[in-house]
């Protein structure tokens, strides 16, 4: 344990490796990151999160708030073999970043804690895991806190996954404090010293008992999927230690267990037995990309998983390559149809200001200024666009802001911002609102959106107001009446006449506007029909409670023209008029949009979601257990649109962070009373 880690020989079998770290907001992830480019050399001593001095969150914002907003790559090597590690954000708010990231990578090291408030949150991500068939490790952190036995720690944890969670190592017990920790496949006992590689000790008393009946339950797990050790174990014969080890790494690769090692990050122990695990057990390139189904070829071939704007150095996409050789300079096509010139190839450390003249299969680089290609994107060096190994959609988003620039001369800036944050971001969407000419921005959360609004203000210069997306609100109308519009002008010259009789009548909620037009005798000429329903459009655009008019159809029965005053514009006056004056008489009602949402949430948070939904006006239709997701709920319910805004705020709180939901809309309701009342006299105020 006490060798030199940077310096041994060299294996080339399974080529340089990208690893994800994931796992549980605030379970120690950018620490662990940290405490492995130390103990590996790649860094001189472990920074740290909250001095903000570490590898990984190495943004403003992430150093503002102390919490991974973005994905952040690093390299080093191990006993001379390349890995890249790519710490993921743990809030589900930035989870996009991580469900992009994981498809390309060799192996994952899920890091979570003895903490059953986080289990729903590992459950999600241990899911995500094991739908793209990744294998990987669990690293259980904080050991140094342990208050628990690991056989109850494992027990609790075990729900959160759907393959057995296999112990690689007990900790070994001071008192009330965890001193260090027995490998079980390697049956050595280690004590831990702080910022220091374990010390072997001998495996002795009871220390030696709980290691036998320990390694006893690993390989009863391991002999589930191994017949020969199955048979070995029921006639009381040691197996073979290189088997058991052959045996770990094969069922790992299969899926079919996740092994949990035991450590504490910020003090770098088991850090060194975590990596020795990865190289001995975790697979390579070349099972990735048969795991993605990489054809055969002489081309490269490469997974885009994450893109990024430099202040200085332009766009820059980070890449795993999955086959082949990349040259700088080298021409590309992508999946999605775009095609350019790479104008350098950086090591993903940092500032990412390495240069590098070429990549390997297994490599993860950054690509300089490929402009048409996105994150999600397979690129190749052939001579035709490759087919997309894998389709990765964006959660849809759950809470929106209204932004416009602070300055009106930064409108052009604002937009070309946000399309470079939508490219860094998927899960941040634009939207333009027609109707109110806002820019609505929408995203997975608060803090989501915050940090949106921070990077465009630090890293794009732009400073924004913000405030609640307009509701759409609409009106209608419950009687029918009959109603003329007149328009007369005379100012010297050609002077302006119209004059329209319009029937006015509700039509049933959803079938929007209609146009018809009964004139007899030519009362109307038949050209200036078309501007008689233009002009009702017009009217219709804001009704007397100052919302759009729906679900209405106006008939043109009757008018009159002049043969010299009249024109399409004056009758499209006239029509508007007609509109402004017959619809306060229709006895006007307000309607407000209803959406279906549903809401996925564990069970025992259920019933405070309920109680959520009800005093937001929720109309609750029912629940069901999730399908295929054990002690998890779906909820379903009504809820006006005004309600839904920061649903998600109240929704996280209830659950820890790991409930969701998703929104259709589904018709529009009438508001009538005190609420319609002050639904109009807000609008009108903010008008």
């Amino acid at each position: 344990m006490g060798q030199d880690v940077r310096s041994p020989p060299v294996n080339k079998t399974l080529g340089p490796r990208c690893i994800a770290l994931v796992g549980p907001f605030q379970s120690g992830k950018t620490t662990l990151l940290e405490a492995i480019m130390a103990r590996t050399g790649a860094i001189p001593r472990a920074g740290s999160v909250d001095a903000g001095t570490s590898v990984g969150d190495a943004t403003p914002e992430a150093r503002h708030h102390k919490m991974t907003v973005g994905l952040t790559a690093a390299t080093t090597s191990f006993m001379g073999d390349s890995y890249t590690f790519l710490d993921c954000p743990g809030s589900v708010e930035f989870a996009h970043d991580m469900r992009a990231a994981l498809p390309a990578v060799d192996a994952a090291i899920v890091v979570c804690e003895a903490d059953e408030k986080k289990l729903p949150q590992l459950q999600i991500i241990l899911r995500e895991l094991e739908e793209l068939k990744i294998p990987r490790f669990l690293f259980l952190n904080k050991i140094d806190r342990a208050s628990q036995r690991i056989r109850e720690t494992l027990a609790m944890l075990q729900p959160a996954s759907r393959v057995p969670l296999v112990l690689r190592q007990i900790p070994i017990w001071k008192g009330e404090l965890i001193e260090g920790f027995v490998d079980l496949a390697l049956e050595r006992a280690f004590v831990y010293r702080e910022h220091k590689a374990s010390e072997v000790v001998a495996l002795e008393g009871g220390d030696l008992d709980r290691e036998k009946e320990a390694r006893f339950s690993m390989l009863e797990k391991l002999a589930d999927h191994d017949d020969a050790l199955m048979e070995q174990l029921l006639e009381d014969i040691q197996p073979p230690r290189d088997a058991v080890f052959d045996d770990l790494a094969r069922e790992l690769r299969e899926g079919l267990i996740c092994p949990v090692l035991l450590g504490a990050a910020v003090r770098e122990n088991g850090v060194l037995r975590l990596m020795k695990a990865l190289r001995h057990e975790a697979p390579g390139v070349a099972e990735t990309a048969k795991r993605l189904g990489v054809p055969e070829s002489k081309d490269a071939l490469g997974y885009v998983f994450k893109t990024l704007h430099s202040q200085h150095g332009g766009k820059l996409s980070l890449t795993r390559l999955l086959a082949g050789r990349l040259d700088d300079g080298a021409t590309l096509q992508s999946s999605s149809g775009g095609a350019g010139r790479i104008s350098g190839i950086l090591a993903v450390n940092g500032a990412y200001d390495t240069k590098r003249a070429s990549a390997e299969a297994g490599d993860t680089v950054a690509l300089a200024k490929l402009d048409t290609v996105k994150t999600g994107d397979t690129i190749s060096n052939g001579k035709s666009p490759p087919a997309a190994l894998i389709t990765i959609e964006p959660t849809p988003p759950v809470l929106a802001i209204s932004v416009a620039a602070t300055d009106r001369k930064d409108d052009v800036k604002l937009g070309q911002a946000l399309t470079r944050l939508h490219e860094e971001d998927p899960s941040l969407v634009v939207v333009q609102n027609a109707q109110t000419h806002d820019t609505v921005l929408w995203g997975q959360g608060e803090m989501h959106l915050r940090v949106a609004g921070e990077r465009l203000r630090d890293r794009f210069g732009v400073k924004v107001t913000s405030h609640p997306p307009a509701i759409g609100y609409q009106e209608t109308i419950r009687k029918p009446i009959t109603q003329r519009g007149r328009h007369k002008k005379q100012s010297g010259g050609h002077g302006q006449f119209g004059d329209v009789v319009l029937d006015i009548k509700p039509l049933p909620r959803g079938e929007g506007f209609k146009f018809a037009e009964k004139v007899v005798g030519g009362a109307v000429p038949r050209n200036y029909i078309p501007a008689v329903e233009e002009g009702v459009v017009d009217g219709l655009a804001r009704g007397p409670l100052g919302f759009p008019v729906t679900d209405v159809q106006v008939t043109l029965t009757d008018g009159s023209y002049h043969s010299v005053d009249s024109s399409d514009l004056a009758f499209r006056t006239a029509a508007r008029i007609g509109l402004n004056e017959g619809l306060p008489q229709c006895q006007p009602v307000l309607l407000e949009p209803i959406h279906m949402v549903e809401i996925v949430c564990p069970t025992d948070a259920t019933a405070k979601i309920n109680a959520i939904l009800s005093a937001r006006r929720g109309q609750i239709l029912g629940f069901d257990t999730r399908e295929g997701w054990s002690g998890w709920d779906c909820v379903r319910a009504m809820m006006p649109e005004a309600e839904i805004g920061e649903l998600i705020v109240e929704l996280r709180s209830a659950t820890a962070g790991a409930g969701s939901f998703t929104r259709q809309f589904d018709h529009m309701a009438e508001v009538t009373g005190r609420a319609a009342d002050q639904i109009i006299a807000a609008h009108q105020h903010a008008a």
